[in-house]
């Protein structure tokens, strides 16, 4: 090898180890700046449980960069096409569904149990009016003949379908057939359970963190965190919980983007399970495991 080579490849391995040494600085600034704690979201929710010992507030999801959030819509996008090309009946036998009506009420009760709300219309076009950034009713797809009036619907019906912004216009059990083929590689297929009624929620609201007490989870809706230099006028509304008791285990694991994505499957004593993936800081990941502990399950190593 001659000097010239050698002298290449001494800046070569200059380069490599100084990229490497930029790379792990900045992995430790991003690491740094996305530490916090959760003190603002406990002083929120705590008034909410009267009685309960609360162990852990979410902190409201982080932003994630704009290739994640691409990557996320043409998943989206594809699934909702994939559903819309598929005819309700279609979609019915794949979901083992023989009676949709019956189907409609089994999906009900689930909610109504774990949401904790007496679903009259009232309340619940209350809660839908003060929800915010919700996604628009789903569309009717255009092989289907758009109705000119609305299909009649019972008082609890109604409220049912007025808190999950469905369509007034196409059967609910045609709706609800297709979030659960949409989400069915994502939780337990059954929307008639446990995770199908946490899975509704999710999927009508966005910026949904979770809490734990000794005795619950819940599922808060909450808005941002104000900056600093602002006050803090959020009003968390609890959307749904489930007792402690009733959660057979939460497996947790790393993400691909680790500083910022902590995947956790929960399931749940009625055998449903849901796979769900909040962008969040690392410290409020490590909270949230440890207010579960006594939870079986896989932890992620540090």
């Amino acid at each position: 090898m001659t000097s010239g080579e050698r002298s290449r490849l001494g800046r070569f391995a200059d380069a490599v180890v100084g990229g490497a040494r930029a790379a792990r600085d900045k992995a430790r600034e991003l690491r740094e700046e996305l530490r916090g704690n959760d003190e603002p979201e406990r002083a929120l929710v705590a008034p909410l449980l009267p009685g309960q010992e609360l162990r852990y507030a979410g902190v409201i999801p982080i932003r994630t960069p704009e290739t994640h959030r691409a990557g996320s819509q043409l998943a989206d996008q594809v699934a909702g096409e994939l559903a819309d090309s598929l005819d309700p009946r279609l979609l019915f036998g794949l979901l083992n569904i023989v009676n949709p009506v019956a189907w409609v009420e089994a999906v009900m009760t689930p909610v109504r149990m774990a949401a904790g709300v007496l679903l009259l219309p009232g309340k619940a076009a209350a809660v839908a009016a003060g929800a915010g950034d919700e996604p628009a009713p789903l569309s009717v797809p255009p092989h289907l003949p758009a109705q000119r009036e609305p299909i009649p619907l019972t008082e609890e019906q109604e409220a049912f379908r007025a808190l999950f912004r469905l369509s007034l216009y196409r059967p609910l059990a045609d709706q609800l057939a297709e979030i659960a083929y949409r989400r069915r590689y994502v939780f337990s297929g059954d929307l008639a359970s446990l995770a199908g009624s946490l899975l509704l929620f999710l999927e009508r609201y966005t910026g949904t963190p979770l809490a734990v007490t000794d005795t619950h989870l819940y599922l808060l809706r909450m808005g941002l965190r104000p900056p600093p230099d602002k006050p803090d006028r959020r009003q968390p509304r609890i959307l749904w919980s489930v007792e402690r008791s009733r959660v057979a285990r939460i497996d947790s694991e790393h993400g691909n983007a680790r500083l910022v994505q902590f995947p956790s499957t929960i399931v749940f004593d009625d055998g449903s399970w849901i796979r769900v993936v909040h962008p969040t800081i690392r410290d409020d990941h490590y909270r949230f495991l440890a207010a579960i502990r006594e939870i079986p399950g896989r932890r992620p190593t540090v």
